[in-house]
């Protein structure tokens, strides 16, 4: 148990910390980087109390998103590319220093199989209220029944945010034609349709 409170203060720690980093960096690239961070210990932290379904979403979405998350950080605030890649270097203590945090932390929960067998089994168990389901299933079964409202709302919040990404990454350039549904809808046949009579013989 005493293995088990030391990563969950180490993962916790961490966790708080990147996400204040996150906040705080005046360069986005860094800003990304601390949220990869906090988002593989708050990973860490699912799978201390068993929710390994959890962690598992986390990294492969959320972790998976920040690609999406930086595409828009460039598109908004238009980083030059020719100068970020002169400046890679500047980067590498940061992202080398997160990198190796990652490793330790990797060891540590591998190293616990080891350590303290234990800790092994007493992730494994399911919620207390719900021994006869799996992990996944008694997660559905609170988020659709007690949460659902909730769950809803998390929703169009994410929708909201979506739609004010793509209307701030809208920029309005000359010479782009844009399509307009009202003026298609409003066009005539005989404004885009030309009847033309072809004598005999004098087709193609």
């Amino acid at each position: 148990m005493i293995i088990q409170a030391l990563v969950f203060y180490l993962f916790a720690g961490i966790t708080v910390a990147s996400a204040v980093m996150v906040i705080a960096s005046r360069n986005p690239v860094h800003s990304v980087l601390y949220l990869i961070l906090a988002f593989f210990n708050a990973a860490g932290l699912f799978v201390l109390i068993g929710a390994e379904f959890l962690a598992m979403i986390l990294v492969v979405v959320y972790v998976g998103a920040v690609a999406v998350l930086f595409l828009f950080v460039v598109m908004m605030l238009d980083i030059n590319f020719v100068r970020m890649r002169e400046g890679f270097l500047q980067y590498l203590p940061i992202g080398g220093l997160i990198g190796v945090i990652l490793l330790v932390e990797l060891g540590l929960i591998f190293g616990t199989w080891i350590m303290a067998p234990e800790m092994t089994q007493l992730s494994a168990l399911p919620t207390p209220a719900m021994t006869e389901v799996s992990n996944t299933e008694a997660i559905g079964q609170v988020m659709y029944t007690k949460y659902v409202y909730l769950f809803q709302a998390s929703g169009l919040v994410l929708l909201i945010a979506m739609i004010g990404a793509i209307v701030l990454t809208m920029r309005q350039r000359e010479g782009v034609r844009k399509q307009s549904i009202a003026e298609q809808n409003a066009r005539r046949p005989e404004d885009v349709v030309a009847t033309v009579k072809v004598p005999t013989g004098g087709g193609v």
